[in-house]
């Protein structure tokens, strides 16, 4: 069952129409509607605050490794056959050719799945630099692992 059919199912067992549970999240019926076509996928911040509303864990209604892994395989160079490990190793690889700071955007946004804005604020640098940032290491992680599958 994919994050969506996970919200919807718990939000009906829980007898919760898609407005009233927009109006605990602040968000749009619109949106909650969207999450549950699979249309969009909620960041992870939104996801946990879904899972305090619906009084559920976060691992009820995803693994969070899934995201990750997700969110990482956006990197990677199309046709890439590596598995979640090799993936790891390569990764963990990568990053130590990094400095800290660049480092440390990349696994708040890869792996503890902050957005821009959070990591704006965590790192205290503009969100115009984040994106910067991220935009150069997406291309060179993705560089990276070409070189490594030669």
């Amino acid at each position: 069952m994919n994050i969506g059919e996970t919200i919807r199912t718990i939000r009906t067992k829980q007898k919760l129409s898609q407005d009233e549970l927009a109006q605990k999240l602040f968000v749009s019926r619109d949106l909650v509607a969207k999450w549950e076509t699979g249309a969009r996928r909620p960041e992870w911040s939104m996801i946990e605050r879904i899972a305090r509303e619906l009084d559920v864990s976060v691992e009820t209604i995803v693994n969070k490794n899934d995201i990750v892994f997700s969110e990482l395989s956006k990197c990677l160079p199309k046709n890439c056959k590596l598995s979640v490990d090799e993936i790891s190793v390569v990764l963990n690889s990568f990053l130590e050719t990094r400095g800290e700071t660049e480092s440390n955007l990349f696994l708040a946004r890869y792996y503890y799945l902050k957005n821009n804005s959070e990591i704006s604020r965590l790192f205290d640098i503009k969100e115009s630099t984040v994106r910067t940032i991220l935009t150069r290491l997406r291309r060179k992680f993705n560089d990276y692992v070409k070189e490594k599958l030669k």
